[in-house]
């Protein structure tokens, strides 16, 4: 028996694991700031305009510049202090002139008048500090979010676009749009026994993804490199998921080894088949003739999840993805992307570079956007895999 040390847990990551200008625009995009100041502006702008033709239209036996008040309340909802001063002193300026074309300011008693405008400015100043309140925790939850990414950005461990004899192009887009965080993983490792791929798809989204991503992730580079056989990586995956993540909660995953030039080895645990694209744009389903449950459930089946192996020829493009892809619902009808239809079409021919193969990939994604309207519903992947030149000359 080996003694079992706990690791300590390394530092907590910081957003400096981000380019600057991604950290600047989770601020911006947080917070509106993004958006041009007089878009920002114009709900308590049109809300000026609306109170004064209400006043004018209503005739000098109408006193209605009180209503002014709502100026204040829009703008700290979009704009920064010193903008929200701005526009509200336009509105002040209103207040006082609808007071003198209703000829409020000659009645004796102009209590009333200096009530309003009194009124107004207490709500400008109290706007203004919620607009201040407001800035101050979207920078927080901008700073959160950039932790976060930068977080999973650390776990994932991005691959280059070559890995041992393999060529790789890919896609990975979270529908978390608030965190920019998703369960959705993969790795690409060369290692002794060949060069081994896992993709997988956590259940959820979030933080509680990321952990059991990293639970995944972890134990797989851990087990393909000491494993000879990929049913034993497999197996060092699953022993962890169960042992660290909590129960209930399950991982699709899908192993594949590029062990033999021509011919690549497969392990199905509840995940979406993959696609092999020929030469010729010919794309073919390849179903795993014994699939096996989720990661994080082997506990509940009886038996072995059983490996098997299929031609990977030298035009061949293998399509790795997660359920994202297939379940985006169309924008219009609400029926699922094609993707087995029409992924052939888009990927003919990718294998004859890396550039056709990167050039691929982002066909098969603009049509998804294409499909969606623009907006995925859920964490989506695509992982388009060939064979370099090298690999090529050893299978022939």
């Amino acid at each position: 028996m080996f003694p079992i040390r706990r690791a300590q847990s390394p530092a907590a990551p910081t957003a400096a694991g981000l380019p600057p200008d991604r950290q600047r625009d989770a601020l911006l995009a947080t917070d509106l700031q993004d958006v041009p100041f007089w878009r920002r502006a114009t709900p308590a702008l049109a809300a000026i305009v609306v109170v004064g033709l209400a006043d004018l239209l209503s005739g000098k036996d109408r006193y209605l510049a009180p209503l002014m008040t709502v100026v204040p309340v829009i703008a700290a909802l979009t704009l920064r202090p010193g903008e929200l001063f701005a526009v509200c002193a336009v509105g002040l300026l209103a207040v006082f002139g609808l007071s003198r074309y209703d000829e409020v300011v000659n009645i004796n008693d102009a209590r009333f008048v200096y009530g309003a405008m009194l009124t107004y400015i207490v709500l400008t100043l109290f706007s203004a500090w919620v607009a201040r309140i407001r800035m101050r925790r979207a920078a927080a939850f901008a700073a959160v979010s950039s932790v976060a990414e930068a977080a999973q950005r650390a776990i994932l461990r991005l691959p280059g676009p070559v890995v041992g004899p393999l060529r790789l192009a890919v896609r990975y887009v979270s529908a978390a749009d608030a965190s920019r965080i998703g369960g959705d993983l993969y790795s690409v490792l060369e290692t002794p026994h060949g060069t081994r791929v896992a993709v997988g798809d956590v259940r959820g989204k979030g933080l509680g993804a990321v952990q059991t991503a990293a639970v995944v992730l972890g134990a797989f580079r851990e087990a393909a490199y000491d494993e000879t056989g990929l049913r034993g990586v497999a197996a060092r995956v699953e022993a962890s998921v169960e042992r660290h993540v909590p129960d209930g909660e399950f991982t699709t995953a899908l192993f594949v080894e590029f062990r033999t030039a021509g011919v690549i080895e497969l392990l199905q645990y509840g995940h979406v088949p993959p696609i092999r694209v020929d030469g010729e744009g010919k794309a073919q389903v390849l179903d795993s003739p014994d699939p096996w449950v989720p990661l994080g459930l082997g506990r509940l089946a009886a038996g072995e999840p059983v490996s098997w192996e299929q031609d990977f020829g030298v035009d061949d493009v293998l399509v790795l993805y997660t359920d994202g892809v297939i379940e985006a619902r169309h924008r219009t009808s609400g029926e699922f992307y094609p993707l087995a239809e029409r992924v052939g079409e888009l990927v003919r021919g990718a294998a004859r570079s890396a550039g056709e193969l990167e050039a691929a990939v982002e066909r098969v994604y603009g049509d998804l956007l294409a499909h969606t309207g623009g907006k995925l519903g859920d964490d989506a992947l695509l992982l388009l895999i060939t064979r370099t030149d090298d690999q090529a000359a050893e299978g022939t």
